[in-house]
């Protein structure tokens, strides 16, 4: 037992460090071959964070874990809104006036609504997550298209747009960009393997299922970079980005995450996901979307007093899965 969890603990650890390896090579080899920082830092920089609940989606799937997948994609949200964003505005309260951000808190509810109605059958068809990945290449669309229009008439001035181009990191030597896009091409998916076959032991030998592993262990280890991001953005005293991380990665990890076990392993879910997880994620959302706009003079603050709000519906959280398991 004391080896599996040695495993896990390696592995998430790994995971974490060659999504970063990843997102770094491919991004200096995007700017190599003179693609826009900006395009980069919407794209390839916005996805990396999601990096590692994908692989961890497509590895259970393929091995027929896919509630751990669909545990990962749910509890990371869950995760990322109420623990990520609840320390960031405890440490540092948030004042947003991104436009960007703005538009697309209204549309992680409505993501987050959709994803809980197809999952409230305890059921997640091949159609379904074909909807959520098509979903995923409209998003991406519409947000460049949006911004190189703004780019074109020289009026680019959302806050979250202009951070997040500061944050692509400069880029190495051609061959050092492939090198670096290498390593994280080999050991994302051989650590991802490495953690749910760990999991996957562990919940046995402890009667959890595959579902709460998913939910707690595998996400908030996931969610370890946007909690990184967040807290170097308020240190940077780049709020907007702060928020914007958080927002654009649980729009990926429905999207783009949730979509692959629909994709790779269609069928029957744990109803506990239907009943009790998916609701869950849909009201942190929810208190999300309230907290965001009681707002003033076209900004909106995310006091401590809202970031204790939401730590404690983690807590909350938190109780309510473990003292499920005990009975």
């Amino acid at each position: 037992m004391l080896f599996q969890v040695f495993i896990l603990l390696v592995s998430l650890v790994t995971l974490v460090w060659s999504a970063d390896k990843f997102v770094f090579g491919a991004s200096s080899v995007a700017r190599n071959f003179g693609i826009s920082p900006m395009i980069i830092g919407l794209t390839i920089v916005a996805m990396g964070s999601s990096a590692p609940e994908m692989m961890v989606a497509a590895s259970a799937s393929l091995q027929g874990n896919a509630d751990t997948g669909i545990g990962n994609a749910i509890g990371s949200n869950i995760t990322n809104i109420a623990l990520v964003l609840g320390l960031t505005a405890l440490l540092h309260p948030l004042s947003v006036s991104s436009s960007t951000i703005k538009r697309e808190i209204p549309l992680i509810l409505a993501i987050t609504a959709l994803a809980y109605w197809m999952l409230s059958d305890s059921h997640f068809s091949f159609v379904e997550g074909a909807i959520l990945i098509a979903g995923f290449f409209i998003y991406i669309i519409t947000l460049l298209v949006i911004t190189l229009k703004r780019a074109k008439s020289n009026v680019i001035d959302d806050p979250m747009i202009i951070e997040a181009e500061s944050e692509v990191p400069e880029a190495v030597s051609t061959p050092w960009s492939f090198f670096w896009l290498a390593i994280g091409m080999v050991l994302l998916p051989i650590s991802a393997n490495y953690l749910v076959d760990s999991s996957v032991f562990i919940a046995k030998a402890f009667g959890i299922s595959d579902l709460v592993i998913g939910l707690t262990v595998i996400a908030i280890g996931t969610s370890l970079p946007e909690l990184a991001a967040s807290i170097m953005s308020i240190i940077k005293k780049e709020d907007d980005l702060a928020l914007g991380n958080i927002i654009g990665s649980n729009i990926f990890n429905i999207l783009a995450v949730l979509s692959l076990t629909g994709l790779i392993a269609p069928g029957d879910v744990d109803e506990n996901a239907a009943m009790r997880d998916a609701p869950y994620m849909l009201g942190i959302t929810l208190l999300l979307f309230i907290i965001c706009f009681s707002r003033k003079l076209g900004y909106f603050r995310i006091t401590r007093l809202k970031g204790a709000l939401l730590l404690f519906s983690f807590i909350a959280y938190q109780v309510l899965l473990f003292s499920q398991i005990q009975q």
